[in-house]
């Protein structure tokens, strides 16, 4: 049987590379990389521990990388198995008490750089690729989220996030989750399964070194989530296995 095709945005570093190692056995994987040079780099990395990968040189932001991205795969494979919506920003150092921070002093300009990339770039980039997905005997999308889009959990005194609050990045993750929910809705009847994972909080830039977690257990959700079998659920809210509340 011939290996799925998986596309994995941010995907020549951290979270987004250990993702594409964690595919290697069922999927081409296809990384995309703002710097080329960065994604040959993590491409010969994942050639030397067995993975069939190739790199798209990809902008998340630019509507032109979106059209390449369609182009490439619509000229190369016909098809699209999985769609990983990695590539995000965080909008300021975590943790961190600065005022891209707050609710009251973040500065308009830094609101929308975060929600152009994680919230309206990641909406475009799955509309432009939806018609390759639906060609897939059974798609998956994956949106790179975080515990920190949780409305429950921020409004909970006493949860795991309720004292760790960035508005600009939690918001844009709120937003992305509800970007699942509705996709999923109206995709439903569908071979295509969208749901949101949050990995963790992983030894990455974004996460620093006194994240909690390993970088080899921060792929597990993602990677679980784009293979799931045809009775796995869709439009919902994971880590690790288990459902986060909204």
């Amino acid at each position: 049987m011939a290996k799925k095709i998986a596309f994995i945005t941010g995907g020549n570093r951290g979270l987004g590379f250990q993702t594409a190692l964690e595919l290697k056995d069922v999927a081409k994987v296809v990384i995309g990389s703002r710097d080329l040079e960065q994604g040959e780099a993590a491409v010969k990395k994942l050639r030397a521990a067995g993975a069939d990968a190739d790199v798209l040189e990809f902008d998340i932001t630019q509507p032109k990388s979106h059209k390449a991205a369609f182009d490439y795969f619509n000229s190369g494979y016909g098809v699209l198995d999985i769609l990983v919506n990695n590539a995000g920003i965080a909008g300021g150092a975590f943790p961190g008490t600065g005022p891209e921070h707050s609710t009251a002093a973040v500065p308009p300009e830094l609101l929308h750089r975060v929600f152009e990339t994680n919230f309206f770039a990641q909406v475009a980039l799955t509309q432009t690729l939806l018609p390759l997905l639906k060609k897939s005997r059974a798609a998956r999308i994956v949106n790179l989220s975080s515990i920190l889009g949780s409305l429950t959990l921020h409004a909970t005194p006493g949860s795991p996030i309720y004292d760790a609050k960035s508005f600009a990045y939690d918001a844009s993750k709120t937003a992305l989750n509800a970007f699942t929910v509705h996709l999923a809705y109206e995709l439903r009847g569908t071979n295509i399964k969208v749901n949101s994972a949050h990995p963790g909080w992983v030894k990455t830039e974004m996460g620093g070194p006194q994240a909690p977690m390993e970088l080899e257990e921060g792929g597990k959700t993602s990677a679980a989530l784009a293979t799931l079998a045809d009775d796995g659920p869709s439009g919902g809210f994971f880590h690790l296995g288990k459902p986060l509340p909204w």
